[in-house]
């Protein structure tokens, strides 16, 4: 019962206890007390139980009532970091018990092998207890250990050995009643899924897991290190790290075990070298390998001692001792059969690279170069990246690009079966290091159009195809209506003056229940939506009188690649922090000019104005020529308010995330029917005042206001629009970008919404604050409202990067339509309201704000 109903379980051997009963019976009693504490509880307790279930057993003269505790209290000593009296207590077991009782011993002693790392160990005992379970019927048992058997071959990169074990323990488990035991399988299959490159499917599993544990009341603390490892896979380091320092706390908060604690650490050290904070890295894997180490788990330490190296490396750290020790540990998970010995050998050569140790390294990355042919993802990525490497120091810029060339093709493939956009944006930081050694190695062999190859082949990838359509899932729709509702009430309160703690923390589980759902999609077969087939020549016959600016970064510093003119010319500009930091800066001035009384900060933003254009379009500004202008900036740069830069004021300028995209804006046909649709939310301080008149102006056009403009008949109405126009207020969410919101009268419009549209408006103007603001992600994605609409059928969008003033917003716009009736694109009404705007302050800062994204 313990591992069916643990709770019920440790109150029946309680109450048994109580009665007084004979050694035989209150042996189990304290077996059980035992067990649930070792599990669920504190480890010490556990030890003491298990010592008297064990004392007596002996009392009782029952030799296989002893070897059963044995085995138990075995378990908790390996968990309690004793490793020596753990096995000591496994050869007593074995040597008292016979027959069923030493196959459930053996089966036991190979789980602590498993946790020990030591995993051929683990294979000999569970291979012979299997036979001996299934001759005696014992189904539960049989189950139990064609689990761990599994987990074993997992463990040994043998998927396939693996999926068979898990399949025919399923078979098992559903005939029985043990539901912590049926959970537990579930979590494996979810560990399967990842090992095979399945991470929707592993978070599914994880998660259906993780309900079943919470039914049963019972502490989840490997399944938390389980998710922490698909998490940072799928690109969520942060959230890894903050799941895995959590669940320590709780861990220590109940004396739990120690094995787990130290596992735990090592999944928050991994997590925190992925999120690029190496120095809490190198405190978390520092204590792991203590504990490990104290605890006799080689195959654990091995990998603690891992990620240790690579978190001082990320740290700036470099020796000769650190190759040998990088080396000494790629030997050591090889002859683990450990599928992380690639990631070791290719340290190894990254750090006798940059110490000049050409030999070492060769041989280094040679080793893990093994590794690019077959297996997951990751390793096959790891592989290529050290193919890379070696063709760079060979001097092969040839070898390099077809390396690189190689490993983002498995990258593309991988991001392809995730439907969630965000995990798609994520995923491409595990290609980072093959970006810029391909678009390093470009520019050296071809010049600027080599270099516009590459870092189109690695920009903006999430939108060359639209995200996986949510399911008509039940679950997540009425999450969604209740996310609206829960929203709408505390943004009431917070109006009122009145308290919202509770609203808050409702509003936040449910924030996590729909974007687990949406992360559990999965996506199109791989090769949908290519990203390696831009070509230059096709850009440069479609400009015309366009020139098209795309800044690439290398080495922190940009280049300036302006197309135009059947040609490519490359400028050098500033440090990208420095581009940066003044980006914010003129930001900063935006927000204040954005309210009467801060007419002085004018000549600041200006001034700030200038010295972007020097850092980003440098000696490309003489040649722009007199034609409308294209700026396609990396992702760092996404908050420069470009309109800004002198030499851009006065022009046709349109921003798109990559060049790719922006022709497959020029390239998308409007729907039939010409459409428009007028949205006004509440709360605006003009009440949205462009409207009304805009109604007017179109005559046709549905207009959303009041109670109806809720988010479902808004949507209902914006698919397959030709125009929209939405006055509403905007707010960006840097902390969860797919939960930036429009405000509707039912509550707020979220991306996660938009996706949902069989196709977005052809071309979208956002009246309101920071509604182009976007996160950026992965390597150099964005995500947020502007880059949510761009791959679902819209072609051009109008929107704001700052706050704005509401009053000076009106005008604008009214000028931006009436251009738009003229027959022009949004990017030549948008200058040509700018111009007519008046010349105070705050309507020139609203005019900057504001930005034309795509191509209509």
């Amino acid at each position: 019962m313990v591992f069916a109903a643990p709770n019920e379980a440790l109150a029946g051997a309680q109450g048994v206890l109580d009665a007084d009963p004979p050694p035989l019976h209150a042996s189990v009693a304290h077996q059980v007390i035992g067990i649930w504490h070792r599990d669920f509880g504190d480890i010490q307790i556990a030890l003491g139980h298990l010592r008297r279930a064990r004392d007596l057993a002996a009392r009782a003269e029952s030799a296989d009532r002893e070897a059963d505790v044995l085995a138990t209290l075995g378990v908790a000593l390996v968990h309690a970091g004793r490793t020596r009296q753990g096995l000591t207590s496994f050869e007593r077991g074995i040597a008292r018990g016979t027959g069923h009782t030493r196959a459930r011993v053996l089966y036991r002693r190979a789980y602590v092998w498993w946790v020990l790392g030591r995993h051929r160990e683990a294979l000999g005992d569970v291979r012979r207890a299997i036979p001996v379970l299934r001759q005696a019927d014992d189904v539960i048992w049989t189950a139990r250990a064609l689990t761990l058997r599994a987990t074993v071959h997992l463990a040994l990169g043998a998927v396939d050995r693996a999926d068979a074990d898990f399949t025919a323990a399923e078979r098992l488990w559903e005939t029985t009643g043990q539901e912590h035991d049926k959970a537990d399988a579930v979590e494996s299959r979810g560990l399967a899924a990842f090992r095979s490159g399945d991470i929707p499917a592993a978070l599914r599993l994880l998660d259906e897991a993780e309900e079943r544990y919470a039914k049963l009341g019972t502490p989840t603390f490997m399944l938390c290190v389980r998710r922490c490892e698909v998490l940072m896979a799928a690109g969520l380091a942060p959230e890894a790290l903050a799941e895995a320092d959590a669940a320590i706390a709780a861990l220590d908060e109940i004396g739990g075990q120690s094995t787990r604690k130290a596992e735990l650490l090592l999944a928050a050290a991994r997590a925190a070298r992925s999120a690029g904070d190496p120095h809490t890295a190198i405190a978390r894997a520092a204590v792991a390998v203590r504990l490990f180490a104290g605890q006799r788990r080689t195959w654990w330490e091995t990998h603690a001692r891992l990620v240790l190296i690579e978190a001082r490396v990320a740290a700036g750290r470099r020796s000769g001792r650190m190759v040998a020790d990088a080396a000494r540990v790629a030997e050591r998970l090889a002859s683990f059969g450990s599928p992380a010995a690639p990631e070791a050998s290719l340290l190894a050569g990254r750090i006798a690279l940059a110490l000049g140790w050409t030999a070492d390294a060769e041989r280094h990355l040679a080793v893990a170069a093994r590794s690019r042919r077959a297996g997951p993802p990751p390793a096959r990525m790891t592989g290529w990246a050290a193919q890379a490497l070696r063709a760079r120091a060979a001097g092969s810029g040839r070898g390099v690009l077809q390396a690189c060339r190689r490993g983002l093709d498995v990258l593309d493939d991988h991001r392809m079966t995730l439907g969630a956009s965000e995990l798609r944006a994520r995923a491409t930081a595990q290609g980072a290091e093959l970006a810029a050694l391909a678009q390093e190695a470009g520019l050296a062999r071809g010049g600027p159009r080599r270099l516009l190859e590459w870092s189109e082949r690695w920009r903006a990838t999430i939108l060359s195809a639209p995200p996986t359509r949510p399911p008509a899932d039940p679950a997540l729709l009425s999450g969604l209506t209740a996310f609206r509702e829960i929203a709408a009430r505390a943004e009431a309160a917070r109006m009122d003056g009145r308290p919202v703690p509770a609203l808050e923390r409702e509003q936040r589980r449910l924030e996590r229940e729909i974007r687990s759902r949406t992360l559990h999609m999965r996506g199109t077969a791989p090769g949908y939506g290519d990203t390696s087939s831009f070509d230059p020549r096709r850009l440069l016959d479609r400009l015309g009188d366009t020139r098209l600016v795309e800044l690439a970064v290398l080495d922190g510093r940009v280049h300036v690649l302006l197309c135009g003119q059947g040609r490519v010319r490359r400028f050098e500009g500033g440090a990208l922090a420095e581009a940066v930091a003044e980006a914010e800066h003129v930001q900063a001035g935006l927000r204040r000019l954005a309210h009467p009384g801060a007419e002085a900060r004018l000549p600041v933003v200006e001034a700030g104005g200038r010295r972007l254009q020097e850092l980003l379009l440098a000696g490309a500004v003489r040649h722009l020529g007199s034609g409308p202008v294209v700026v396609v900036p990396p992702g760092a740069l996404h908050r420069v308010p470009w309109a800004l830069l002198p030499s851009l004021r006065e022009r046709v300028l349109s921003v798109s995330p990559s060049a790719g995209s922006w022709l497959r804006a020029r390239d998308t046909e409007p729907p039939p029917g010409g459409r428009q649709v007028l949205v006004r939310g509440p709360g605006l301080a003009t009440g949205g005042a462009e409207v009304p008149e805009l109604a007017g102006r179109y005559g046709t056009a549905t207009v959303l206001e009041g109670d109806d403009a809720q988010v479902p008949r808004v949507l209902d109405e914006l698919d397959g629009a030709t125009l929209a126009h939405l006055a509403a207020h905007g707010t960006f969410r840097a902390d969860s970008p797919l939960f930036s919101s429009l405000r509707m009268s039912d509550g707020p419009l979220i991306v996660h919404d938009f996706e949902r549209l069989d196709r977005s408006p052809y071309r979208i103007i956002l009246s309101s604050c920071d509604t182009a603001r976007l996160a950026s992600v992965g390597a150099d994605e964005l995500l947020g409202l502007v880059t949510a609409l761009l791959p679902l059928g819209t072609a051009g969008v109008v929107a704001s990067s700052a706050p704005v003033s509401d009053a000076a917003v009106v005008p604008l716009m009214l000028a931006l339509h009436k251009g738009l009736g003229a027959g022009l694109s949004l990017a030549e009404a948008l200058r040509d309201a700018r111009a007519a705007l008046p010349g105070d302050a705050v309507h020139q800062a609203t005019g900057w704000a504001f930005a034309a994204f795509g191509a209509a």
